[in-house]
């Protein structure tokens, strides 16, 4: 099956670029109620890592008298990361794709110039084989579905 199906595109999906302040960051997650967000470059388009909740709470925790507004002045490539959801390749299959998936609650897609493209997020794979679960069983019970 061609992973694309899956694909939200970059055109539908909050990032952050790697330009961003803390503080566009958090306004960013927090308006989408996300809570971890791609990081691409401004300059080339490519996925660089994933921003989380985690790793801004780790970091102004470190941080003494941080402000909101001191927020604004540091890019959030000065958070250090924990990790980073590893991206697939479009032309990855579907056994890697699931691999990475059970482990991030989004993976990142990225084309053969490692340009960010997309995200194919956990819940979309589980509802996808929660249909196909569905379909199986009642085909075996003799019912036909379309």
């Amino acid at each position: 099956m061609n992973i694309l199906f899956f694909l939200t595109p970059k055109s539908e999906v909050a990032y952050i670029y790697d330009t961003d302040s803390i503080r566009q960051a958090i306004e960013k997650m927090e308006h989408r109620r996300y809570s971890a967000i791609p990081i691409i470059s401004k300059k080339e388009g490519c996925y660089l890592g994933t921003l989380t909740e985690g790793d801004l709470l780790w970091y102004i925790k470190n941080e003494s008298n941080l402000s909101l507004r001191d927020a604004e002045d540091i890019s959030i490539m000065d958070v250090p990361r924990k990790w980073d959801n590893e991206p697939v390749d479009v032309d990855v299959d579907m056994e890697d794709l699931m691999n990475k998936a059970m482990n991030q609650n989004f993976v990142p897609v990225i084309d053969d110039k490692k340009c960010f493209i997309g995200i194919i997020t956990r819940k979309d794979l589980i509802q996808y084989l929660g249909k196909k679960l569905v379909k199986a069983q009642l085909l075996a019970g003799g019912m036909h579905i379309d």
